[in-house]
């Protein structure tokens, strides 16, 4: 199905609703990850029954277009047969082993194929869990203790992450949620992202201290942030003169924008990369890789411990080798998300021109956000000049008229191959009545 009537605001949603003040008894919050929750939207969270190509269908039957895709792994869309296929296939042989399969070598194979900086790769369950993993590596392979990470990007829910900028570039961080330490917040230098001044004077305040940067070369968690010109080219001369692991998180990142991710788009060849749910065709699966030196620190090849029972699950490596094999073998695909996307920006940007609305909107490859700002928006403190509540009316109008946004300014958005032309008109036609609705015109 290419194209769907809008839907109204008359949207029922009475057994979300029912499901989540079910939730609440039993769940923190209600939900497992925070953003589920529509707090920052106003309103209770759908919840969803199915999912094919580029509908999302709710518990209540409603159809929505979907700009989530789990966030960034659907890049084919959902359900796609040749990844369905794959599970249904593997799943005959059991869903779990504890013990090493052909499929975790093949995996290894094609993620090195398609990632060059990726010299050895060691699968683990999540993107928080290779990032954590990367981090306690690059500790081990330099025998420092610091790290430093950017504001606005976001690398899991690991302690070392969930830290505050302080009161200034060079200042050690305190801790951004109970439960972390201020130990590990001491050891964590947060600067801006798109300053690299900041990031030469942060390292030569803490000179042969640091171990690792870790960043998203193309942000996603604080809205779509581009790098600016010769940034990455930058951070990663600093880390090489300074002997620092330079650590991109591809979580988002990665195999969408490019076959080889950001790094590929960019030129940049990072020491570790991360990847996510992407590498699992969407189910629960991560890796981290980087330089042979540097991996082979790993146990049981090296002193640095990690391991996971999980790690290389035969079904979501199953599920993963189908989807990569497909976007490698159809390099093709990349030209077409960003010629779907770049429609969807540029539309936004003339509908709210229109409207009188100078908003802005970010895109790179089928990444894209609009932020309700007339800044420019380059780093985090850009990004909160945003007006979160125009934001929250305006999504809860597109909700209504059946387009599935992120429920929270901060956040990017994904286009997958299963979005037409027909389906980007269908998502202008809602963009336009959201705006006007959302700003009373």
């Amino acid at each position: 199905m290419s194209q769907e009537p809008a839907l109204r605001t008359d949207l029922n949603l009475a057994t979300s609703d029912a499901l989540f003040t079910r939730a609440k008894d039993h769940i923190p919050g209600g939900v497992n990850s925070p953003v589920r929750a529509f707090r920052a939207v106003g309103g209770h969270p759908v919840f969803m029954q199915s999912a094919k190509g580029a509908w999302l269908t709710d518990v209540d039957g409603n159809r929505y277009l979907d700009f989530i895709n789990s966030w960034g792994p659907m890049i084919l869309g959902h359900a796609p047969e040749v990844v369905l296929s794959a599970v249904q296939d593997a799943i005959q042989g059991s869903l779990s082993f504890g013990a090493p399969t052909r499929r975790e070598v093949e995996m290894a194979e094609l993620i090195k194929k398609m990632v060059p900086s990726i010299e050895k790769v060691r699968l683990v369950n999540s993107g928080t869990e290779a990032t954590m993993s990367a981090i306690r590596v690059a500790r081990g392979y330099t025998g420092r203790n610091k790290i430093i990470k950017f504001e606005g990007c976001y690398h899991g829910h690991g302690d070392s992450f969930l830290i505050a900028a302080g009161s200034g570039a060079l200042t050690l961080g305190t801790p951004d949620s109970p439960g972390v330490t201020e130990g590990v917040a001491q050891d964590t230098i947060t600067v801006a992202y798109n300053d690299l001044a900041a990031t030469h004077a942060a390292i030569e305040a803490n000179k042969d201290q640091v171990a690792a940067l870790i960043l998203e070369p193309v942000v996603g968690n604080m809205g779509l942030v581009a790098p600016a010109e010769g940034y990455l080219q930058g951070l990663r001369a600093l880390c090489t003169e300074h002997g620092i692991v330079l650590i991109f998180d591809e979580v988002m990142t990665g195999f969408r924008l490019a076959r080889g991710g950001a790094q590929e788009l960019y030129g940049i060849k990072p020491d570790m990369t991360t990847l996510g749910k992407i590498i699992g065709g969407g189910m629960p699966v991560g890796a981290y890789g980087g330089r042979q030196d540097i991996m082979d620190c790993v146990a049981p090849a090296g002193k640095v411990y990690q391991a996971g029972t999980l790690s290389g699950n035969p079904i979501a490596t199953a599920a993963g080798i189908a989807q990569l094999t497909y976007l490698h073998e159809h390099p093709e695909l990349y030209p077409e998300l960003e010629r779907i996307t770049t429609r969807i920006a540029d539309g936004t940007r003339q509908i709210a021109a229109e409207l009188g609305l100078n908003y802005t909107v970010n895109q790179v490859g089928s990444m894209f956000s609009v932020f309700f700002t007339d800044k420019p928006v380059n780093n985090l403190e850009d990004a909160k000049t945003s007006d979160t509540e125009a934001f929250g009316r305006y999504f809860r109008a597109m909700l209504h008229r059946g387009i599935y946004l992120a429920p929270a300014q901060y956040e990017a958005l994904f286009v997958s191959t299963a979005v037409t032309d027909d389906l980007v008109d269908h998502y202008l036609t809602a963009c336009r009545e959201s705006m006007r609705e959302a700003h009373g015109l």
